[in-house]
């Protein structure tokens, strides 16, 4: 249903207009302050706005209503905004409708007429919205027929963009390469577009988590053991190297290798030969070897606990996975991959694109299957994500002094690395000095939150108590 936003100091009028278009089956948000006229364009999806020009008692300048208008311009430039007034100054009538006003109409209207513009205004804005995305899907189409294999990997960001194709460049060759990222960016994905678009794509493509791999076992997997080569093998044992032979290897969390499985490795990749385990015989193989990892292997190297000879068999091309939080026009993609054909509020949205993302896209696959299930109709609003209520989950262990600003933290693993604003702040604000911040960073909760060092939920109760609308 098209939500029409009215804006008008009178609430005769707010009460006629809305039962006007009520019945013609919109749905009508009214208010008579223009800060939180300001919050309903920021936060909802609204379809038109109708305004008033003046909003305080024996005001009839329209400059209360001129500024409003040009705020409401700067939030939304594509939105309609017919304006509504008893003082007609054509001058200023002019002036607005040349910034973008669709309409300037006198009190009192004309039902039939404001109706049909409306109609005929919100009619044009679907249609506008349907050809921008035909255009996007024609143009995603033309490029994914003559763009490289993505394998199903959801982007739109530059930084990933930049990946993709160094990725589909170093797939033409047989060169090793490590991939590297925070858990939950993407890593495996990259490794299935090399795969993808290398001349062994058809060949075997064989994946292992070296974490997972038990140390007294590591040389049987990789390697195979013949029957009796140790306790409990009744038959041969084909390794992952053998099976891989003319196709790839990936070999995930390669730091995670114990360091006798990392010297079997390293003369693997040297000679391109092994012997299973209990055999003498040599078995000579070609296979590609493509690693990742969330370390720091030069950390790991430095502590003694990586060979640096094996991280330079296995680093001859690095492809750096950035997360998710530094490659924020991913998310919304990602969300409606995730969340196909739901609404989102603006809120939602913007209270996913400020969200950490520690886990990564891991974590917001996660966080939408969740809501999926709780939240299965409707338009999808930010309290449905409950970030807040997961953030405060043993905040105990938080230093007082996090930032939300402390660009440090992200990417990195472990709540003592969540940035959160401080949780008390030093002194309390007054309702004047919320009031004031409300107009400076013109209703967005999330910024007057972080000046004044509190969580959005503490904000949200102190507006309320101090009835400040937002």
């Amino acid at each position: 249903m098209d939500k029409i936003l009215i804006v008008d100091d009178t609430p005769a009028v707010l009460q006629a207009l809305s039962l006007l278009l009520e019945i013609h089956g919109y749905d009508v948000v009214t208010t008579t302050s223009p800060e939180q006229a300001l919050h309903y364009v920021n936060q909802l999806r609204v379809s038109l706005v109708i305004q008033d020009m003046n909003f305080t008692g024996d005001t009839t300048s329209g400059e209360e209503g001129k500024n409003l208008f040009y705020q409401m311009r700067e939030l939304n430039p594509h939105l309609p905004v017919i304006l509504i007034t008893a003082w007609t100054d054509l001058e200023q009538a002019i002036e607005l409708v040349k910034a973008g006003a669709v309409d300037y109409i006198a009190k009192p209207w004309d039902d039939q007429k404001l109706v049909n513009t409306i109609v005929n205004l919100v009619a044009l804005g679907k249609a506008n919205r349907a050809s921008e995305k035909l255009e996007r899907q024609q143009k995603e189409t033309v490029d994914t027929q003559n763009a490289a294999d993505t394998v199903g990997l959801i982007y739109a960001s530059s930084a990933m963009q930049r990946v993709i194709d160094m990725a589909v460049q170093v797939s033409k060759s047989d060169i090793s390469v490590l991939i590297t990222g925070a858990n939950g960016s993407g890593k495996e994905k990259i490794a299935e577009v090399i795969q993808a678009n290398s001349p062994l794509a058809k060949q075997a493509f064989i994946k292992i988590n070296c974490g997972a791999l038990p140390a007294d076992l590591i040389e049987a997997e990789l390697f195979g053991a013949e029957a009796g080569a140790y306790t409990g093998a009744n038959k041969k044992r084909i390794g992952l190297f053998e099976a891989a032979n003319g196709g790839t290897l990936f070999l995930d969390e390669i730091g995670n290798l114990p360091y006798s499985g990392q010297t079997k490795l390293l003369r693997v990749l040297q000679t391109g030969e092994f012997q299973r385990l209990g055999s003498s015989s040599t078995i000579k193989i070609d296979v590609r070897v493509i690693s990742a990892t969330n370390s720091n292997l030069q950390d790991a190297i430095a502590a003694g606990k990586f060979r640096e000879d094996l991280y330079y068999r296995l680093n001859v091309i690095e492809l750096q996975v950035p997360p998710l939080n530094q490659r924020v026009d991913d998310i919304m993609p990602l969300v409606n991959h995730f969340l196909p054909n739901r609404e989102l509020s603006l809120s939602a949205e913007k209270e996913l694109i400020e969200h950490v993302w520690q886990g990564n896209v891991r974590e917001l696959e996660n966080t939408c299957k969740r809501v999926a299930v709780l939240s299965p109709e409707g338009v999808i609003e930010a309290k449905d994500f409950a970030f807040s209520e997961k953030l405060n989950i043993g905040s105990t262990s938080i230093p007082a002094s996090s930032s939300e600003d402390d660009s440090s933290a992200r990417g990195m693993q472990g709540p003592q690395n969540l940035s959160l604003p401080n949780q008390t702040p030093a002194a309390e604000p007054t309702k004047d000095e919320l009031e004031t911040a409300m107009r400076q960073h013109q209703g967005v909760v999330a910024r007057v939150a972080r000046q004044f060092g509190l969580s959005r939920q503490a904000l949200y109760r102190r507006l309320d108590k101090l009835g400040i609308a937002y």
